[in-house]
């Protein structure tokens, strides 16, 4: 009885060990696969927006989870590479953060103030949009995997290689016939959440002096240096 048990187990545990040896190889197979389909993602997305002026329609959900409030805003966005960036919101207020890759300014008219500083310094994290302006920094600063490969579209989620309190991730939703990217998310350490939803996707040169500002002389102007 005892050596009939003993066969049993044995050959149970021969049975898990085959099994085992034919997922490892398996695995392996598919992680070299995504890692393939991920990488041949991120190509057609890089053609698409490595070097290219182009504008779009956004709405923007900001979640803050400390104060459980959502806030909504939308307007027009025109980025230019590398680095320059032109947000035009017109809900619920007018304001305008623009930057020429290397200045930084937020304009508020209804309260007649100027936010200025080194741009570099508050989009390195390629926090919500950011890095749509430089898409070629991808690779270099995230971790990137596959969240969703559907038919029609095709969720990335972004890690940061150095790890950041103002971005934990960002999710991407690039839609596969065009590339366009419709979809960003931005998490935070603090588990707030940035959704922004592009439409009217226009690739087209823009004028350079639309990422230029000059500063009215009637606000106040606040230094984020100093």
């Amino acid at each position: 009885m005892k050596e009939r048990i003993s066969k049993s187990l044995l050959s149970s545990a021969l049975s898990v060990f085959t099994v085992v040896l034919f997922l490892i190889p398996a695995a392996s197979v598919l992680a070299e696969k995504n890692e393939t389909v991920r990488d041949e993602l991120l190509t057609r997305i890089e053609n698409r927006y490595a070097g290219a002026d182009f504008t779009a329609a956004f709405e923007q959900i900001s979640r803050l989870k400390a104060l459980d409030m959502n806030e909504k805003a939308s307007g027009q966005a025109y980025f230019s590479h590398p680095g320059k960036m032109k947000w035009a919101y017109t809900a619920p207020t007018e304001h305008r953060i623009i930057t020429d890759g290397t200045t930084l300014w937020i304009y508020r008219p209804d309260q007649h103030q100027v936010v200025t500083g080194d741009a570099e310094k508050f989009f390195k994290s390629g926090a919500g949009g950011a890095f749509l302006s430089n898409i070629s920094l991808v690779r270099e600063k995230y971790t990137i995997e596959i969240k969703e490969n559907a038919k029609d579209h095709a969720l990335l989620e972004f890690t940061p290689k150095v790890p950041r309190p103002e971005i934990a991730s960002i999710t991407i939703d690039v839609m596969k016939d065009t590339f366009h990217i419709k979809k960003v998310v931005t998490t935070n350490a603090y588990g707030d959440i940035t959704e922004l939803v592009f439409s009217d996707i226009k690739f087209k040169d823009l004028d350079s002096g639309m990422f230029e500002f000059e500063i009215p002389e009637d606000v106040d102007v606040i230094r984020m240096d100093e």
